[in-house]
């Protein structure tokens, strides 16, 4: 499977700390510490709390604070697009209603019937989650592919 498929298939938990491996609540503290600069690097920040690096670089880019997570608002998605008049405005049709607001969108020219669009997208005001955004948006039929390019504050 490759990494776009993975990045579309994934889904987000909310999990108590008290269930958590102790060595991702562990990569958490390492993480607050490298932060807010109490140590110069991160073997630093491991020695301290008691992981190994390995654990810490498994870990860091998998488990977050749910502040961390609520400040994720903005996520960047690639179409590939069947040239039709329309598609883009039915698009961003079910952007909008989806509680979305557009921050930029870039489209090529066409070319063999073929199209790329860029949007990046505000997610704060969303009524359901991106994966349900992302199911809706690959069932219209001139979609060819959506990847997840990014997503960030």
């Amino acid at each position: 499977m490759g990494k776009s498929s993975e990045l579309e298939q994934q889904s987000y938990f909310l999990i108590r700390e008290d269930f958590l491996p102790e060595a991702m609540k562990k990569t958490l503290d390492a993480k607050a510490l490298i932060e807010r600069g109490k140590v110069d690097s991160v073997a630093d920040a491991v020695q301290l709390v008691g992981l190994s690096r390995s654990a810490f670089y498994k870990y860091r880019d998998a488990v977050f604070p749910f502040n961390a997570m609520v400040k994720e608002r903005i996520i960047t998605l690639f179409f590939h697009l069947e040239d039709r008049s329309g598609t883009l405005s039915q698009m961003l049709a079910i952007v909008a209603q989806s509680g979305c607001n557009v921050l930029t969108i870039n489209q090529t020219i066409p070319l063999q019937g073929k199209a790329n669009v860029t949007l990046s997208l505000n997610t704060a005001g969303m009524k359901d989650d991106i994966n349900a955004l992302i199911k809706c948006l690959k069932q219209l039929e001139f979609v060819e592919k959506i990847e997840v390019l990014g997503t960030g504050a």
